[in-house]
């Protein structure tokens, strides 16, 4: 898949997809600007124009993942989770997988 950001979130400690957890990606540099928002389905993807590459410019993005909102209980550590990077190409493509629990998490640029 050429250009676009795509996400891809794994509750680990119950070891499913995020369904449901809110995303919200957002062009930092040149402007601030949300680009896309919405819930995951329920493979844990995020589904928006922007995975095909849909408005994306050179330049910093932050994704913000609502991970205080998923744990609805309000037990959870963590509340928001931000992921800024920079992108020159944009005929590159961004995998952000995120695997988490309640209390840490990994977020890395996937294949």
């Amino acid at each position: 898949m050429a250009g676009g950001i795509s996400i891809h979130a794994v509750d680990v400690a119950a070891g499913r997809p995020a369904t449901g957890l809110h995303v919200e990606i957002w062009r930092i540099e040149p402007e601030r600007k949300r680009l896309a928002e919405g819930y995951l389905g329920a493979t844990g993807t995020l589904d928006h124009p922007i995975v095909q590459g849909d408005g994306i410019q050179p330049g910093v993005y932050e994704v913000l993942f609502h991970l205080g909102d998923f744990f609805a209980d309000g037990n959870g550590f963590l509340t928001v989770i931000p992921f800024r990077f920079r992108i020159n190409d944009i005929d590159e493509h961004f995998h952000l997988p995120l695997k988490f629990t309640r209390w840490g998490y990994s977020l890395f640029r996937g294949a």
